[in-house]
C-alpha cells in the first residue's frame, strides 16, 4: 500500500518509502520544482533551450519545463537537437522528438554532424574512441547554437546517476577543476562566450525518470546510444549500480557529499581569463579548442 494513501504502490523509493502513480507524480514534479527554485535555474524573462535527444531524460525536462512555464508568457523554450548520425538510433529519435516538440508548440532546431562536420558519426569512429569523438563535437555544438538561438540558458537532462558517474570519473582522473564546473548549473560565473546549462533532474535517480517517463506516456521505448557500451563512464556506471543494488543510497550519498564541498571547490578554482580558438573562435582553454584538435586529428574539413 502506498505509504500517502490506500492505492496501491507503483515505486518504492531508496529511502523505503512506496508511493502509488499519483503520489509519485506529486513526489517527482515537487523534486523538480524545488530543484529549480533553490538553485535558481529559471529567472523571470528566462529564454531557455532544451537540449533533447528524443531520450527518457531530455523530452522529460522539456515536457515538465513546459507544464511548470506555458502560461508564463515571460518564459520561452525552445528546443535543440544535434543528429550525430547514428545509425539505428539517432535517425528513431529525430520523428518522435518533432511530433512531441509539435504537440507542445515548441520550436525545434536540429543540427546535424552532417552539415557541420562534413561527416557523421558513424563514418569517423572505427579504431577511435566514440564517445570522446562525439563528445567534444556535442557540447561544441550545443553551444554554439544556443548562442545562435539566443538563449540565456540550456536545459539538459543530467540526471543524479550522470552526476554521481562524472564526480566519481573526476575523482579517478584528478581532475578537480572539472568538478568544480559541475552542480545543477554548470559553470562559476556568467561569462558571454557560454550559456550556462542547467540541470532540473539533477536530484532524480535514473529508475526514476524512466518510471515517470513511462507512466506519463513521454516514452514508451528506451533507447540506449550503441556506443554507450565502449566508454569509460559505462564501466563506472555499472561499477555504481552494483553498489547501488548492495547499499541502497549510494549514488545519492555521493551527490549529497559532493555538493557539501561544491562551493569550496569553486571558491579555490581560478577564474582564468577566457581565450579564444586561433582557427574556429569559439572559448577555449587553449590557443586550439578541443573541436578543432578533433577534426584536426580526424583530417576531416570543417
Amino acid at each position: 500500500m502506498c505509504n500517502n494513501c490506500p492505492k496501491n504502490p507503483v515505486y518504492k523509493l531508496h529511502s523505503g518509502e512506496q508511493l502509488c502513480q499519483n503520489c509519485f507524480f506529486k513526489y517527482f514534479e515537487k523534486k523538480v520544482r524545488k530543484t529549480i527554485r533553490v538553485y535558481k535555474l529559471v529567472e523571470k524573462k528566462d529564454e531557455i533551450a532544451v537540449a533533447v535527444s528524443g531520450g527518457k531524460d531530455s523530452l522529460t525536462v522539456l515536457d515538465i519545463l513546459y507544464n511548470i512555464y506555458k502560461e508564463n508568457k515571460k518564459i520561452t523554450l525552445k528546443a535543440l537537437m544535434i543528429d550525430e548520425g547514428i545509425k539505428g538510433y539517432r535517425n528513431e529519435c529525430i520523428a518522435p522528438t518533432k511530433k512531441f516538440c509539435k504537440e507542445r508548440k515548441i520550436p525545434l532546431e536540429i543540427v546535424s554532424y552532417k552539415k557541420e562536420f562534413s561527416f557523421d558519426l558513424d563514418q569517423v569512429v572505427k579504431g577511435r574512441k566514440p564517445c570522446s569523438v562525439c563528445g567534444v563535437l556535442r557540447r561544441s555544438l550545443l553551444n554554439s547554437y544556443a548562442k545562435k538561438l539566443q538563449v540565456k540558458k540550456l536545459a539538459t537532462g543530467h540526471n543524479l546517476d550522470d552526476e554521481a558517474q562524472t564526480i566519481i570519473m573526476n575523482q579517478f582522473r584528478k581532475n578537480i577543476g572539472a568538478s568544480a564546473r559541475l552542480g545543477p548549473m554548470t559553470g562559476i560565473e556568467d561569462h558571454e562566450a557560454f550559456v550556462r546549462r542547467i540541470k532540473p533532474l539533477y536530484f532524480m535517480s535514473e529508475k526514476e525518470i524512466m518510471t515517470y517517463a513511462f507512466l506519463k506516456g513521454i516514452v514508451r521505448e528506451f533507447n540506449e546510444c550503441p556506443y554507450n557500451k565502449e566508454s569509460y563512464r559505462n564501466q563506472v556506471r555499472e561499477m555504481l549500480n552494483n553498489f547501488e543494488e548492495l547499499y541502497p543510497g549510494t549514488k545519492h550519498s555521493i551527490v549529497s557529499s559532493f555538493m557539501e564541498i561544491l562551493p569550496a571547490l569553486q571558491k579555490q578554482e581560478k577564474k582564468g581569463k577566457i581565450k579564444y580558438c586561433m582557427k574556429c573562435k569559439e572559448p577555449s582553454s587553449q590557443d586550439v579548442c578541443q573541436k578543432c584538435a578533433v577534426l584536426e586529428q580526424l583530417k576531416l574539413p570543417q
